[in-house]
Parts: C-alpha cells; sequence; structure tokens
C-alpha cells in the first residue's frame, strides 16, 4: 500500500511539479526582435515598483495578448480553475497538479512570447512583474502563483493556496478600465506567473 500511495505521489505530484518547473525555469529561447536584436527582456532600469502609468498598462496588456496566444489551448485548465476562485473555492492540491500537468509543455512557449514581446514593448520582467501585481490588485485578483506553488512542492512540501487579495488604488483601477474585460479573461495567466 505504501508503495502504491509513493507510485501515485511520484506520477501525479512530483513529476508534473517538475516538469512544469523544468519548461519554467529553463531560460526562454533566443529570437530575432525587428530591430536585429535577441528576444530576452531588456534588464532592468529604474523604479521596479514605480507608480502604474498609462504606457505600462497598454505594454502589459499587449504582452499578454502574446502570452495568451502562445498558451493555447491548454489555457482552458487554467481558466476553470480561476473560475472556481472566483466561485470562492480554494484550488486543491490535485486540481492544482492537473493544471500543471496539462500546461507543462505550453509554459514554455509561453514564456518564449513573453520574452520575445517584452523585448519588443522595451519592458523589463521585473517591472513586468510589478506591473501585473498593480494590474491585479486593481482586478482584485488573488494572489495564488502556481509556479511558487510547484517549487514548493518540488521541495518536499505543501503550498499556501490562500486567496488573499489586495486592494488597488484609484489610480490603478481607473488605468485598468479600459481592458478591464480583456485583463479579467486573461487574468488567469497571472496563476501561472505569467
Amino acid at each position: 500500500m505504501l508503495a502504491l500511495l509513493g507510485g501515485l505521489a511520484w506520477f501525479f505530484v512530483i513529476q508534473p511539479a517538475r516538469a512544469f518547473l523544468a519548461n519554467w525555469q529553463s531560460p526562454p529561447a533566443q529570437t530575432q526582435s525587428q530591430g536585429g536584436g535577441t528576444g530576452a527582456p531588456p534588464a532592468l532600469t529604474g523604479n521596479v515598483n514605480a507608480a502604474l502609468t498609462r504606457a505600462d498598462v497598454q505594454k502589459f496588456v499587449r504582452v499578454r495578448r502574446d502570452v495568451r496566444q502562445a498558451m493555447g489551448s491548454s489555457f482552458t485548465g487554467v481558466q476553470q480553475v480561476w473560475t472556481d476562485i472566483q466561485n470562492g473555492q480554494n484550488p486543491n492540491l490535485f486540481q492544482m497538479m492537473t493544471v500543471l500537468r496539462e500546461v507543462g509543455g505550453s509554459v514554455g512557449a509561453a514564456r518564449q512570447a513573453q520574452a520575445a514581446a517584452l523585448s519588443r514593448e522595451n519592458m523589463s520582467a521585473e517591472r513586468y512583474a510589478a506591473v501585473r501585481s498593480g494590474v491585479n490588485r486593481a482586478l482584485g485578483v488573488p494572489s495564488i502563483d502556481f509556479s511558487q506553488a510547484a517549487q514548493t512542492l518540488q521541495n518536499g512540501q505543501l503550498p499556501d493556496l490562500n486567496r488573499d487579495v489586495q486592494t488597488g488604488t484609484a489610480q490603478e483601477r481607473a488605468l485598468v478600465q479600459p481592458f478591464q474585460r480583456e485583463l479579467t479573461d486573461t487574468v488567469a495567466l497571472g496563476l501561472l506567473g505569467l
């Protein structure tokens, strides 16, 4: 019985988390941009945590579009978990592992698309993460990140899947409002740290 439980844990918990993290942690492929440079995000410059601007939100929306397209049909499972969260349900470990197994291969493609889009938009990965946090606050999105949860699982610990929500400022909500529908439709990508 113990061997069966160990085997199940290996194939349904540890392996999906490892595959997801392998795709997540592998560096995005370098692609040629229109200007002849590589598709790597630009280096960090300026104050990463500066207040959101209209230009930041517009860049974020364009990057998010590219990432959504790269996820393809595997985005459906992530959207279902997000719908459950909106309905007041915390994702359980089984749901999280199912999503990680489904999106494992797509995450690499999504990260490549994200890196190319960040390069095109001249936005660092750190600034993108800060803008994503501001957008999520403005939308009232809980701060759940499956990539962090997968890392925690790989370290042999149970992840914290609380649905903590921080409220956005009036300025953040006003900047996000023109894109609210589109951002709400793709907010599940934030569960993957994208």
